[in-house]
């Protein structure tokens, strides 16, 4: 693949996945801390959608996307992330709250104020960084089989080095190659 294209995929990954993580992050830990205070059972499906977001998460930061990917969600999460630290500075309501269904209120609200937000979103800002993800892959051609071990120098200085022939000839196989005695 291109870098043209790596980079194109990693613009639309990193412009749908964040608000996915988010939304899904949202709506699981909304949704087993309610049913958790509610019924005092734990919420499968709460617990099914933050791992499917944690997939997502996951994805996103891989090696094998665009850092461009990495780069767009990470200032996505970080700026969610930043809005409680913003409301304590100015004393101002940022955060949503009446646009989301409970649940993912709920969950953004605890994933909010807990900074988990701001967490995630600085973590892939930094694995974004890393400059091995910037640099193109190396699309240089196999090398060529007489240089697999080295190019040859021609002779050296004195006679020419040949090994040494065994004292006797091998008594069996070449499971045997492996004890120094019957090395030829």
């Amino acid at each position: 693949m291109s870098n043209g294209a790596r980079h194109a995929l990693g613009v639309l990954a990193g412009l749908l996945l964040p608000p996915l993580i988010v939304a899904g992050l949202s709506y699981g830990v909304g949704e087993f801390t309610t049913r958790t205070r509610i019924t005092f059972e734990p919420s499968w499906l709460g617990l099914a959608v933050v791992a499917a977001a944690a997939i997502a998460f996951a994805f996103l930061v891989g090696s094998r996307l665009s850092p461009v990917a990495s780069l767009l969600g990470g200032l996505l999460i970080t700026a969610l992330g930043v809005l409680p630290i913003m409301e304590l500075i100015t004393r101002q309501r940022l955060l949503p709250t009446q646009w989301l269904p409970p649940e993912a209120g709920i969950g953004f609200q605890t994933l909010a104020q807990s900074s988990l937000l701001f967490f995630l979103g600085v973590t892939v800002l930094v694995v974004s960084m890393f400059p091995s993800r910037w640099r193109a892959a190396d699309r240089r051609p196999p090398p060529d089989q007489h240089y697999e071990y080295g190019p040859d120098y021609g002779p050296g200085y004195g006679p020419d080095y040949r090994p040494a022939q065994a004292p006797y000839p091998s008594q069996s196989g070449p499971e045997d190659a492996t004890r120094p005695m019957f090395r030829e």
